[in-house]
């Protein structure tokens, strides 16, 4: 599984991973009311996941990432994104006008702007990804 970096590389991508990804969620949940949001939140996660792939190879990062590709976690995003417009269009408010949503049992509102930040997100880990995931596989077929 070991294919590239040193010990102190591996040891730090393994404790640093976990702590940054969760960093992410906490800057994506925040975000539309402080200062976070989808993209920061994004670009702290394909650190993480960028960490991993320098430590231990493109392969390994591929398995941590179990059966997602790069490219789907940016259609997915996009998606997400659209979708996020329809609910004011529901309401018959203006188009792109924030919805909230009030989940029972646990002191959480759901809103169509973390819906379009988790789009963002999703789109900006991908895209990261997928540029450094293939940066890394022809890096590794040059002689």
């Amino acid at each position: 599984m070991v294919k590239s970096g040193t010990l102190i590389l591996h040891t730090a991508a393994r404790i640093l991973m976990p702590l940054q990804l969760l960093f992410s969620v906490f800057l994506l949940l925040r975000g539309h009311d402080e200062p976070g949001g989808g993209f920061i939140a994004g670009l702290v996660a394909a650190g993480a996941f960028t960490l991993y792939l320098f430590a231990f190879g493109v392969s390994a990062t591929r398995e941590v990432l179990r059966m997602v590709d790069a490219r789907d976690l940016i259609g997915m995003g996009l998606l997400l994104g659209m979708i996020s417009v329809f609910p004011a269009w529901f309401m018959d408010q203006p188009f792109l006008t924030a919805q909230w949503w009030e989940i029972p049992g646990i002191d959480f509102k759901a809103s169509s702007p973390l819906i379009f930040d988790v789009g963002v997100y999703l789109a900006v880990l991908g895209s990261v990804l997928a540029m450094v995931m293939t940066l890394m596989e022809v890096d590794k077929d040059e002689p």
